[in-house]
């Protein structure tokens, strides 16, 4: 087997593409670059790369990738070093795709594209890794799978800003749709302004297939990129799973850890699909429409679960046969603004993290002393603590310092989504404490009182943001007085 890896890399090539270079060039040593993808499509086998530097490269027809690769020897295209490289379509006339992906294990990686007459991308092979990439200004869905396409991961990719003339009613900001294959897979994606669905399934030429989402998020669809109406015609969802011509098909989709807030019909929408559906761990928050949306009859032996869910400010409409467990409307919780770290949007459009994941943000994560932390099922998927919390985000409330916990009275947890501090505290007298938290040369750098009697949640969360470092918070009562070490990484 080492032999005939070996002899793999013997044999493959890497391609170089460059705003400067020259498709008279071989395009093999950094030195002497191509100047366009199309070229370097043209040149690749399984096995081989083609890395595209820094750069606007301009198309004026569809770049087609209709090659093979292989289970072992996937034929990659990616962004050199890390950098950028931007594909931009204008050029390309109205209802002409930008990338159209027929092949069968790509693995593409870094790029933006914008501006096409039709999607940035569809996706028509199977077995394909699109990654860290991003769909924008575009006149139809920013990356479609369809045509049987089967078996494909969008790992990290967002999607806004896609609008199509002139009736503006289909551009989505991705869709796994009308004749779409099975298994495919979306992971830490975001879509946001998209005229007309943040993810759109509806069927038409295929029946029965499956799709998986995990960890996205979607937001202000059915509006344009400047806030305004997209129309009529512009439905305005978050996760439309499904739907159908004859309102009979079947998709069977699965959302996992998913967030979808204002958008201007619902967040998470049935829209007749006749297919399972599992919505497992997922938040919808003041959308226009209904938050939740389960309302009609499926298919005999299909089944629809909503659990692990989290509603706020916002309403649902699901049917009896619906099997709904430890969401937040149950009657064992009451749910208010305070059962959260902040409810302000900030940053989630912000840039992604180097690796291409998720930024961090505060916006819906539960804050420390709700009642839907830990509050969740298990429903066989990682979670931190004695259960899963409710909602899209497990919360990570590190505890540090000696033991965790001093005297069985007093400890902290850094959150470490925004640096902010926790004071958690039990057991102590009901009246007034004081806490200062000290740094290293015992500078007071945050101090507060607490009012131990009206305090039901039993925390208290700093405003402040503390550097990387060590401090030592100390909680003062009467005479008595804890005291505990806090590392901030």
């Amino acid at each position: 087997m080492a032999i005939m890896l070996a002899a793999n890399c013997l044999y493959s090539a890497t391609y170089f593409v460059s705003t400067n270079g020259d498709d008279s060039n071989n395009g093999t040593s950094i030195d002497s670059p191509l100047s366009s993808i199309v070229a370097a499509v043209s040149k690749v086998s399984a096995g081989d790369s083609i890395l595209v530097m820094d750069g606007i490269y301009h198309h004026a027809v569809t770049v087609n990738l209709s090659k093979n690769g292989t289970q072992t020897d996937s034929i990659f295209m990616l962004a050199f070093n890390d950098e950028h490289p931007i594909l931009d379509f204008s050029g390309t006339a109205f209802g002409k795709r930008g990338i159209s992906l027929s092949g069968s294990y790509w693995k593409i990686k870094g790029f933006e594209m914008m501006n096409a007459g039709d999607n940035a991308m569809f996706v028509s092979g199977a077995n394909n890794t699109i990654e860290f990439c991003s769909f924008h200004d575009n006149k139809d869905t920013g990356l479609q799978l369809g045509k049987g396409a089967h078996d494909n991961k969008i790992i990290n990719c967002d999607s806004y800003f896609n609008a199509d003339p002139t009736d503006f009613g289909d551009a989505d900001g991705f869709a796994a749709k009308l004749d779409v294959g099975s298994n495919n897979y979306f992971y830490g994606c975001r879509a946001w302004n998209n005229v007309d669905d943040g993810w759109d399934g509806y069927m038409r030429g295929n029946d029965d297939v499956n799709t998986i989402l995990e960890n996205c998020w979607t937001w202000s669809n059915g509006y344009f990129k400047d806030g305004t109406d997209g129309g009529a015609k512009a439905n305005g969802n978050g996760f439309k799973v499904g739907g159908s011509d004859d309102k009979n098909l079947k998709h069977n989709f699965t959302l996992i850890n998913c967030l979808a807030f204002f958008n201007k019909s619902k967040g998470f929408d049935q829209n007749n699909n006749m297919g399972d559906m599992f919505f497992y761990n997922c938040t919808g928050f003041g959308n226009e429409g209904y938050d939740f949306s389960i309302p009609k009859a499926i298919a005999a032996g299909k089944k629809a679960e909503v659990k692990n869910c989290v509603l706020f400010n916002g309403n649902k409409n699901l049917a009896s046969f619906v099997v709904q467990e430890n969401n937040s409307w149950d009657s064992n919780f009451e749910v208010d603004e305070s059962d959260f770290v902040s409810i302000d949007t900030t940053g989630v459009s912000g840039a992604r993290k180097p690796d291409g994941s998720l930024p961090d943000i505060a916006f819906m994560h539960l804050a420390e002393g709700s009642d839907l932390v830990d509050a969740g099922i298990d429903l066989q998927f990682e979670y931190i603590g004695k259960a899963p919390d409710l909602g899209a985000f497990e919360s990570n409330f590190v505890s540090v310092g000696f033991n965790n916990l001093i005297n069985e009275h007093f400890f902290v947890a850094y959150q470490t989504f925004d640096k902010r501090i926790a004071i958690g505290y039990k057991n102590l007298n009901k009246q007034k404490a004081k806490v200062n938290i000290y740094n290293s040369i015992g500078q007071l750098v945050a101090n507060n009182s607490i009012d131990i009697f009206n305090d039901s949640k039993n925390v208290y969360v700093f405003e402040q943001n503390l550097q990387s470092g060590v401090y030592v918070v100390v909680l003062l009562q009467g005479t008595h007085h804890h005291v505990a070490k806090l590392i901030v990484e």
